[in-house]
């Protein structure tokens, strides 16, 4: 009862309708009207059925579907940063290195005399880490600083052993390098220490500079040698004496037997002799000015400097004439600085502070000593120069 009025409104809205319908078809009018109705119709009849989704995708209203593009494909989106822990307040930030390690090791090969033997391989060398065999990865030969003192007789003698005298001091002194460290001491009666040791060439050269007027005419070359020894027995390393001295000495208080028993208890000290004033005694010779007493003490001048030198395995020189001087004393710094460099990474890679003892021999093709021969074919004794050991030390950052 309570519809009945609407759906007899609604059937009078019907016809009319279609009275409109075909007035406008009549007329010639496109039919809207009846399309919009019939379309009203149809959803009014079925209120629950749902609009199918616009192409665009969006939701339909009362005029028609919203235009809303389709959302592009995102890629997925980055995993969180893992966050670093902080350090603890307080705490230094650092690394460890736990590398390899490398040991590397200088070693001299020279023979009773002092002189360098050169030509050998790697192979010919055998390093022992706390008696452990170590592979040697890397071998090359090359050059190093020297630690010398010059110990010059300057004398108020003879002009020509004071001319020979400067000439060979100078002659060393070219021959330095940065490296090297040399003292400069000069004696006649007593020993006196021009320059200490010292890696500033101009201050050497400055320190035979000073060398010009000669105090006295006593040369107590005993007295000053065992002084030198005496100073230098306290450095570590390998020394070297370039003694620059006729040989002669007039009245030192050590004698030559207690000079002797010095040098032999002298360890890891080299001495090399260059003599002074043989030019002169050539000349005198050569004009009959020279014999008996004189000749005697020459000839003991010159073995007591072969005796020094031979003892601690150097060698001694008799210039004849100046221009020997430079071949003399590059010979020396070749005898001198020449070694083998070496390195190996040990088998035992702990980094933990301890000592490693090495040891270092040098064998022939065969695996046995190696045998060093002079040029008549005489077997020549030699000794290996290396350092006894080191310190494992770890790397902190």
């Amino acid at each position: 009862m309570f519809y009945t009025p609407l759906v007899m409104f609604s059937d009078q809205l019907r016809k009319i309708f279609t009275l409109l319908t075909f007035v406008a078809i009549a007329l010639g009018t496109p039919v809207l009207v009846g399309s919009a109705w019939a379309q009203s119709q149809t959803q009014s009849q079925n209120p629950n059925q749902q609009q199918a989704p616009a192409e665009s995708g969006g939701p339909s209203g009362d005029i028609g579907p919203y235009a809303i593009p389709k959302k592009a494909e995102q890629p997925p989106p980055p995993p969180p940063p893992t966050s670093k822990p902080k350090n603890v307040e307080g705490m230094p930030d650092y690394s460890i290195h736990v590398d390899v390690p490398l040991v590397s090791l200088d070693v001299g090969v020279m023979t009773k005399n002092g002189q360098f033997i050169p030509g050998l391989k790697r192979d010919n060398f055998r390093i022992y880490e706390d008696g452990v065999q170590q592979n040697v990865t890397s071998f090359n030969q090359k050059e190093a600083p020297i630690t010398a003192v010059m110990l010059i007789e300057f004398a108020s003698t003879n002009y020509y052993y004071l001319y020979d005298a400067l000439n060979s001091a100078y002659s060393f002194a070219n021959t330095l390098k940065k490296e090297d460290w040399v003292a400069v001491v000069a004696y006649d009666m007593k020993p006196q220490i021009l320059v200490d040791f010292t890696q500033d060439k101009r201050a050497v050269l400055g320190a035979l500079n000073m060398l010009r007027i000669p105090g006295f005419s006593e040369r107590n070359l005993f007295d000053s040698l065992y002084d030198t020894l005496d100073r230098i027995d306290g450095i570590e390393g390998h020394k070297y004496v370039v003694l620059i001295s006729s040989g002669r000495d007039t009245f030192s208080k050590i004698n030559l037997d207690q000079m002797i028993k010095k040098i032999k208890a002298t360890q890891n000290v080299t001495i090399y002799a260059v003599s002074i004033g043989e030019m002169l005694r050539l000349m005198l010779e050569a004009r009959g000015y020279a014999g008996g007493i004189q000749t005697t003490d020459w000839l003991q001048a010159q073995n007591q400097l072969n005796t020094f030198a031979k003892l601690t395995g150097g060698r001694a020189y008799f210039p004849r004439f100046e221009g020997e001087l430079p071949e003399i004393f590059n010979s020396i710094g070749a005898d001198i600085r020449n070694e083998y460099a070496l390195a190996y990474h040990p088998t035992n890679t702990k980094l933990d502070g301890t000592y490693r003892k090495l040891k270092v021999e040098v064998v022939g093709p065969d695996g046995k000593p190696l045998k060093v021969r002079d040029e008549k074919g005489k077997e020549v004794k030699y000794q290996v120069i290396a350092r006894e050991g080191y310190t494992a030390k770890h790397q902190v950052e």
